[in-house]
């Protein structure tokens, strides 16, 4: 491997990682879009459920994610992305198991009470562990669903592919999004709280699964131009004969 090549998919890895591992962190945290950007909630009814676009923090570095699968399956194909995939997995899986060891050690006495402005006590054990000590099944659901997602893009991806040879980038790139994010929406909460957990009705992990998924579909679309942003800069960096070399070895996988 070309060590210009080899910088590309080390800067690819690291951000595909990082990203990843990050939304699984700050994924606890739920927030409202509408609210965020100033605006009064929808209160939408989906399979008779009023919901509004009340989401996990995480959703905010996914979409990164995906784009980042999309130009790693453009230049290292299947292979490359499946690497990528397994290397998320494997680092989120130890990261948990490391968080759980931290939650379970006992804290400092000192540090357990902390004073608030208003005159409280903040219980700093009880918070962190409220913060990071997240459902295992959540845990499982998550890393399930973002496997199978990645697989399905890859496939989605490449079948595209075959059909539209060099160009139409923006149509295999938001398509295999598109696709594989249905299936990683539906997944999580499927095994998080249907599976187990708290066992929600499977109408409302519909409910839910779709309003999820429509925020990720306007995502996916909004990110297009992030995916020839990308390409071009690899383009430029690599110089047309290595890129276009690198492409034809990916398609062919």
């Amino acid at each position: 491997m070309e060590p210009k090549v080899r910088r590309v998919l080390l800067v690819i890895g690291a951000f595909f990682v990082t990203n990843a591992l990050l939304a699984e962190l700050i994924g606890v945290k739920l927030f409202s879009v509408e609210h965020t950007l100033g605006l009064n909630s929808l209160n939408w009814n989906i399979l008779g459920y009023h919901l509004s676009f009340d989401l996990t923090a995480g959703v905010i570095l996914w979409p990164f994610v995906f784009v980042l699968t999309d130009i790693a399956n453009e230049y290292f194909g299947k292979k490359g992305v499946r690497l990528l995939s397994y290397l998320v997995v494997g680092m989120i899986g130890y990261s948990f198991l490391m968080i759980l060891l931290a939650v379970y050690i006992s804290p400092s006495t000192f540090w357990v009470l902390r004073d608030m402005p208003d005159g409280s006590k903040l219980n700093m054990d009880e918070a962190f562990n409220a913060i990071f000590g997240q459902s295992g099944w959540i845990i499982v659901g998550s890393i399930t669903a973002f496997l199978l997602g990645q697989l399905v893009d890859v496939w989605v991806f490449h079948q595209l592919r075959k059909r539209t040879g060099h160009g139409k980038i923006w149509l295999r790139a938001t398509g295999s999004t598109l696709v594989s994010q249905l299936i990683d929406s539906f997944v999580v909460l499927f095994i998080a709280f249907y599976i187990g957990g708290p066992h929600w009705p499977l109408m409302q992990v519909l409910a839910i699964a779709l309003n999820n998924y429509i925020f990720k579909f306007m995502a996916a679309i909004a990110m297009t131009p992030m995916v020839y942003l990308f390409h071009n800069i690899i383009d430029k960096y690599l110089g047309t004969k290595l890129s276009n070399k690198l492409m034809e070895s990916a398609a062919k996988q």
